[in-house]
């Protein structure tokens, strides 16, 4: 992964995300949910790597923009799975904190690279 410090995040929350799925599937038998947020989770980090060759501009703004989808599907998940019941507490805060941390700065991102373009 690239040394930026997104990436570098990014792909730390993927591995949460796939300890998580492993668990899910393991201890929990959850694969509907967890399944979706194993694809949601993982994709900010590849499409962000993906980014960083953008062919021009737009392309990059549009990976990042997909990736900040992603990571408000992958939120999104975390929060059913947590009101569902498969995951509590201390194990939703800390990796709901992730998520939210990577939306902020993917925003950012995103806000910055519009300016840049005069969008």
């Amino acid at each position: 992964m690239s040394k930026s410090i997104v990436g570098e995040k990014s792909y730390r929350f993927a591995i949460r995300i796939v300890n998580l799925y492993k668990w899910l599937c393991e201890e929990k038998k959850e694969y509907v949910l967890s399944k979706q947020l194993l694809r949601s989770g993982t994709a900010i980090g590849a499409l962000l790597k993906e980014a960083e060759h953008g062919q021009s501009k737009s392309d990059f703004l549009n990976k990042v923009n997909i990736a900040l989808k992603e990571a408000n599907e992958s939120a999104y998940w975390l929060m059913l799975l947590k009101d569902t019941g498969y995951i509590i507490g201390k194990e939703f805060d800390s990796i709901i904190k992730d998520a939210e941390e990577l939306i902020k700065m993917l925003v950012s991102i995103v806000k910055t690279t519009k300016n840049k373009l005069g969008k």
